[in-house]
């Protein structure tokens, strides 16, 4: 059965092309288009899709709004446009916190100049989040604003974990046991789609005296990591930033890969920022990360794989597996996308699966 696509743009031009791409895909089909987003919450009741393109800026409704009312009233995979630009990534991060799934750059010169490029990507993307958990999963319900963290010299009590259980929910397996403490030189987390909620409901469970250094790796544009950096430095205890070279590892601090390049991390704590490989899928890479922490710390490393496509993230932690480090993965009832950590876990290399509201707290039974 086709995939149902409503496609949602105030642009005539870009609802036509978009129209046209998935038409061109026999397993897509366009069941209606909406001109803003009032537009597009009738329709998306009306006809069902199973997945949403949308555009932010529109009259009448923002997609922003559009997105948190549909996620109230027929929750659905929603994927958005958004320029490459520092406050397209604020825009685009804001519809993640509101309930999108995941997001592709809106640009026009791109359909015109690489169109068989462009349709490869936008198809697979909507093929990729209408199987994704959105419907069924906590992310279901979009992430509640988070107030701005306070950074106390003492940790202070960590907030209880909201807990969202829908009527429809993939299987749960048999939790983990609760994890070992251990003095860790370095926690490092990696993710792709479903990442940015994922990391800020990891993250803002820390307190800010965290005693281990984190490193942050996040598929993600060149021109979205500053921003995104800057967004969970506000949310969190800890401090975060983006990391640059010559960065030093400390406790407290999580350093997030710049998008388009690739990072290391030396036996001293130093990180290395390195151009981004164009033989590599994925610029920053999780396994090039997990491959450097291992060499460089041994058992005194803790990997963490969250929601995300494909298997980054696998070969990094069976080389940390042979240096004695520990490996968590997010379970499949918690992920957007079971994919990264679901690679994880068929490879054997899984020491713990957990659920994404108790990594947070895990995380710091295990390293205080």
């Amino acid at each position: 059965m086709a995939v149902k696509v409503l496609v949602v743009d105030d642009s005539g031009f870009f609802r036509r092309r978009v129209s046209e791409i998935l038409a061109s895909d026999t397993s897509l089909q366009v069941v209606g288009t909406a001109t803003n987003g009032r537009e597009a919450i009738d329709q998306a009741l009306a006809l069902k899709p199973d997945v949403i393109t949308m555009d932010y800026e529109m009259p009448m409704m923002d997609g922003i709004t559009a997105v948190r009312h549909i996620m109230q009233r027929c929750p659905t995979p929603v994927l958005m446009f958004s320029s490459l630009t520092h406050e397209g990534a604020r825009v685009t991060l804001d519809a993640l916190d509101a309930g999108a799934v995941d997001y592709l750059p809106k640009n026009f010169e791109d359909i015109s100049r690489n169109p068989e490029r462009v349709r490869q990507l936008l198809c697979e993307k909507i093929h990729l989040i209408a199987h994704s958990n959105r419907r069924f999963s906590a992310f279901a319900t979009p992430t509640p604003p988070v107030a701005p963290a306070l950074r106390p010299s003492a940790p202070g009590p960590l907030p209880a974990p909201a807990t969202v259980r829908p009527a429809q929910r993939p299987a749960v397996p048999p939790a983990s046991p609760a994890p070992k403490r251990k003095a860790y030189k370095l926690v490092a987390i990696g993710t792709s789609t479903g990442g940015p909620v994922a990391l800020q409901r990891v993250l803002t469970q820390l307190p800010a005296g965290f005693p281990a250094p984190i490193v942050l790796i996040q598929h993600m544009p060149a021109a979205f990591t500053k921003a995104f950096a800057e967004r969970l430095d506000k949310l969190c205890r800890i401090s975060v930033k983006e990391a640059e070279d010559g960065d030093t590892l400390r406790p407290g601090l999580a350093l997030l890969a710049p998008g388009g390049k690739q990072m290391m991390i030396d036996a001293r704590g130093a990180v290395k920022i390195l151009p981004g490989d164009e033989r590599l899928n994925y610029k920053p890479s999780v396994d090039i990360t997990f491959g450097s922490a291992a060499k460089s710390f041994g058992d005194k490393v803790l990997a963490v794989v969250l929601t995300g496509m494909g298997a980054d993230g696998r070969e990094g932690a069976r080389l940390l597996k042979q240096g004695g480090g520990q490996v968590w993965a997010q379970d499949e009832a918690s992920c957007v996308i079971y994919g990264m950590p679901m690679a994880i876990a068929k490879a054997g290399l899984a020491d713990a699966v957990y659920g994404l509201d108790d990594i947070g707290r895990h995380l710091v039974e295990a390293c205080y």
